[in-house]
């Protein structure tokens, strides 16, 4: 067993590092890409940061040498890394699960570490080749919660993008829910500045896409809502200091914690994938390019453990970063490169942004969360499928109650997800005929979960007939059987003799004869 895992393990590397050896040559295009990419980085990542509950300085982090290990690795041409909004949000709900208060030392450091298991676990997802796990997350599960964290992100920017100062004595504001019904019920508590420089935002980011899909909408808000702030009397909340230089090297982290943020580190590593996943994986369709989700595992989780040794927090793809870079005409992964490079440089003269007004980064964090709301797909469901719909619903209900443990939410979809599947994996369809028979056809997977249900179904079914009929059991839906369900079957059989009834069983999978003969159930071909 260690000597085949260790095998898949030098395998896998040697593929990624055969990848690698394909280097693409840059083009006036990247620079373009890259560079467009970078100025609606910058304001992000900061906003990114306070959602993730990080001093803003560290979403600069975040958006620099993880890049640039990013795009030395990445499949796709286009896929552009760093901060985005569900991350962020995982991230706050793994680190306030564990008892730790936002912006702080401790805070960041397991910020850190929590990148850490991000990254080791993606690592070891594109070593092995596992990739294909990303096709398992059910989409009903991943509807559901994406449109509950856009609502949950959502209110969590309301009060800031109004200039509200909620009250210290309520005695818990973990749900951001709880916190923004407060903001919307108290409008004499808005500070109108505030409140125009939001609408503003949300007009430049919103609107500009219609004007030009290259329109920066977010930096040109930034500038001018900076300008608002340092040459007027704006008593607003402003980020205030933001230290400028290179993030520092660091490997000392609180391993200690490692159990406790093991299972929020692996959440997002699964959940954090499935949306830059399904970006590049459209793009390669559209262009009939090769796509390896292995390889993109791979290089997310090299540019995650960088941010772990570089003050950052987990990061991932994002949808409206990528679509910028390819609309700007990259062509390789050397865009992604010269973003990084451009935050790089960026970095010494951070301090320039002390005081950006707090309300633009809360609208800039609505208006990029409103694409993850999702009411249609949401209601549509239901006319495709009941149990699809169930699963999306229920997991959204959880999104919104559980906060700021919003994981909670993701297991308790892919959990209902197994169980659906197993139940559905095993359902017994009886048909009468005109002439008296009993028919009953197992479906899917007769195995130690189903047996006694089989068995009980077998016993009160042929008990409840009153015919007199042949009893046929058809076994064409499933795959194999073992002993225990031949046991099950043979009960059935009983009760059918004790009424007088023949039994049969029909298309029995391959192998299963002599089990059946062995516990004396007549068999026919």
């Amino acid at each position: 067993m260690m000597r085949d895992l260790t095998g898949r393990w030098r395998l896998g590397i040697r593929r990624q590092l055969e990848d690698l050896a394909v280097v693409p040559r840059p083009s006036v295009g990247d620079a373009v890409g890259g560079l467009s990419v970078a100025l609606v980085l910058i304001p992000q990542s900061l906003a990114y940061a306070d959602l993730a509950g990080m001093p803003a300085v560290h979403g600069l982090f975040a958006s620099a040498f993880p890049l640039l290990v990013f795009a030395v690795v990445a499949s796709s041409p286009y896929l552009q890394t760093g901060p985005v909004a569900l991350t962020s949000l995982l991230t706050a709900g793994a680190l306030a699960g564990a008892g730790l208060e936002e912006k702080t030392s401790a805070w960041v450091a397991a910020a850190a570490l929590l990148a850490l298991i991000v990254g080791v676990t993606r690592l070891l997802l594109g070593i092995f080749r596992l990739g294909a796990v990303v096709y398992l997350m059910a989409e009903p599960v991943m509807i559901g919660f994406t449109s509950g964290a856009g609502i949950v992100i959502l209110s969590s920017q309301l009060p800031k993008a109004l200039g509200v100062s909620l009250p210290t004595d309520v005695a818990d504001w973990s749900n951001p829910i709880a916190r923004a019904l407060w903001a919307v019920t108290h409008p004499g508590e808005w500070l109108v500045e505030a409140l125009l420089i939001s609408v503003f935002t949300l007009v430049l980011m919103l609107k500009g896409r219609s004007w030009h899909r290259l329109f920066p909408g977010v930096l040109i808000a930034v500038i001018v809502s900076l300008l608002f702030s340092r040459l007027t009397s704006y008593d607003g909340p402003v980020i205030a200091d933001i230290p400028g230089g290179l993030p520092a090297w660091s490997f000392d982290l609180p391993f200690e914690s490692l159990g406790t943020l093991l299972v929020g580190g692996v959440v997002i590593a699964l959940v954090g994938f499935a949306e830059p996943a399904s970006i590049a994986r459209t793009f390669a369709n559209e262009e009939q390019q090769v796509w390896s989700s292995s390889r993109e595992f791979f290089a997310s989780g090299l540019a995650n453990s960088v941010a772990s040794v570089t003050g950052a927090f987990p990061v991932g793809g994002s949808f409206s970063r990528s679509s910028v870079n390819r609309f700007a005409g990259a062509q390789t992964r050397w865009s992604g490169a010269i973003t990084g490079t451009v935050v790089l440089a960026f970095l010494p003269f951070a301090g320039l942004l002390d005081r950006l007004p707090d309300a633009v980064l809360g609208a800039i964090v609505v208006g990029a969360v409103l694409s993850l709301i999702k009411p249609r797909r949401l209601w549509k469901l239901w006319t495709r499928s009941s149990w699809q719909a169930g699963l999306a619903w229920v997991t959204f209900v959880a999104t919104l109650v559980t906060p700021p443990n919003v994981q909670f939410a993701v297991l308790l979809g892919v959990g209902l997800t197994a169980a659906l599947h197993l139940w559905r994996r095993f359902r017994l369809e009886v048909e009468d005929s005109p002439a008296g028979e009993l028919r009953l056809r197992p479906r899917g997977l007769l195995w130690v979960a189903t047996n006694s249900k089989l068995k009980e179904e077998l016993r009160s079914v042929i008990g409840a007939d009153e015919g007199s009929g042949q009893v046929t059991i058809n076994l064409d839906r499933s795959t194999a059987i073992d002993a225990a369900i031949a046991d099950s079957i043979a009960a059935g059989d009983a009760v059918a003799r004790r009424q007088g009834r023949a039994f049969t069983v029909v298309n029995a999978p391959e192998g299963a004869l002599p089990i059946l003969e062995n516990v004396d159930v007549d068999v026919s071909s």
